[in-house]
């Protein structure tokens, strides 16, 4: 029996397209109530525990753990940090400023008002939509007053987010910074065995909140915020199988029993708790187990980062022009191609221009500004001796 990471080896795999399809859900589900069709009835299927756009982002936090923590045992932290930057932040910049400056003017434009009263300066203005949300910390959804009545999701009093999808970024962000703490004490050279310890704790901190809603806050104020919580245990249950991934069998039997379970839990409740755990496996199961054919898909370009950056953008102009109305399954197929051209777009033109520079700069690592900095001193000590040395 081969284990885990011989299933998973190098590009030998399907995460690619796993994680496509991923973003793909994302915008199935969002499409209810962006349509106008009310919620989605996944959640309704699972007791209220998961949106299938939830389940989605949730296997993408599993991949994410597990890749990023296989990329950190190569790295020092600034290598790590500087590579997660360059994967997460050009491309989500790149989206603010298509929603500013390209929707936000377009559908301004099309209401019929002057592009000069939209570049104003002030809260609700697009200036303010790029600064208050730069740092992924989304503190703007909207731009002035569009979409506040001209779709669907609007009109049922939910305002008029250009991208409703962004809000997930900052707490993968937030478990990229834990895991750079772990990796700059040495953790998962010396004692990653923490790791898994930690993926227990926010199992104990979960099971608390199932027992008492809101008893992991009073606990860790930290967990004040349930999204740090319900993210970072599945976050760090990836991490946990890519440390011990050559320990971990891959089975055919084991894959179907965690798919199976996480289905039971879903519809009857647990989920939340013992199910992440089973799910992140489901998934990179999933990934090793499908055919070769696939593993080509996301393997040199990985759309799926843009069509969840694009995705709502897409439906809600869809929505604006009133695509909505030729049913579900259009509404969906027409958003899944525009969020698409857009995801090309956005990889070819700077994400994966970005991901260039990770040998650059901080992504020398430390041990790169230590050795320089010896040799500017040598040279200077030179200097001193001899102050003809050059």
């Amino acid at each position: 029996m081969i284990s885990l990471r011989e299933a998973l080896d190098g590009h030998r795999n399907s995460l690619g397209l796993v994680r496509l399809i991923m973003a793909m859900a994302v915008i199935f589900d969002h499409a209810f109530p962006l349509g106008g069709w009310g919620t989605a009835p996944f959640l309704g299927m699972t007791r209220g525990q998961q949106s299938l756009g939830g389940l989605a982002v949730l296997g993408f936090l599993a991949i994410s753990g597990f890749l990023v923590t296989k990329s950190a045992l190569g790295s020092d932290v600034l290598q790590f940090l500087w590579r997660r930057f360059l994967r997460i932040f050009p491309g989500f910049w790149l989206a603010l400023l298509v929603g500013a400056f390209v929707v936000g003017p377009a559908l301004w434009l099309a209401e019929g008002r002057p592009l000069g009263s939209y570049l104003s300066i002030g809260p609700g203005s697009p200036i303010a939509y790029l600064y208050s949300n730069a740092t992924l910390t989304i503190g703007q959804y909207g731009i002035s007053d569009l979409l506040v009545e001209t779709t669907p999701y609007g009109d049922a009093g939910n305002g008029g987010p250009i991208n409703g999808s962004i809000w997930t970024l900052t707490y993968e962000w937030v478990c990229y910074l834990l895991l750079a703490g772990l990796l700059a004490v040495g953790v998962l050279g010396k004692a990653k065995l923490v790791v898994p310890l930690t993926a227990a704790f926010f199992f104990l901190m979960q099971l608390v909140n199932q027992i008492q809603p809101g008893g992991a806050a009073a606990v860790f104020p930290f967990f004040g915020d349930v999204w740090r919580l319900n993210f970072g245990f599945i976050f760090f249950v990836g991490a946990s199988l890519a440390l011990y991934s050559h320990k971990i069998p891959f089975d055919h039997r084991l894959g179907i029993a965690a798919g199976v379970l996480s289905l039971v839990l879903l519809r009857t409740g647990g989920f939340n708790t013992v199910g992440y755990v089973l799910f992140a496996y489901t998934v990179l199961y999933v990934a090793a187990a499908l055919p070769r054919q696939t593993q080509w898909i996301g393997a040199k370009n990985d759309y799926s980062y843009g069509v969840y950056l694009y995705g709502w953008v897409v439906q809600q102009v869809l929505a604006y022009l009133g695509v909505n109305q030729l049913g579900y399954l259009p509404y969906v197929m027409l958003s899944l191609a525009g969020a698409f051209v857009l995801a090309v777009g956005s990889w070819h033109l700077v994400e994966k221009r970005a991901l260039k520079l990770k040998d650059w700069g901080p992504g020398r690592g430390l041990r790169s500004f230590s050795e320089a900095g010896r040799t500017r001193r040598a040279e200077r000590q030179a200097v001193a001796v001899d102050p003809t040395h050059r």
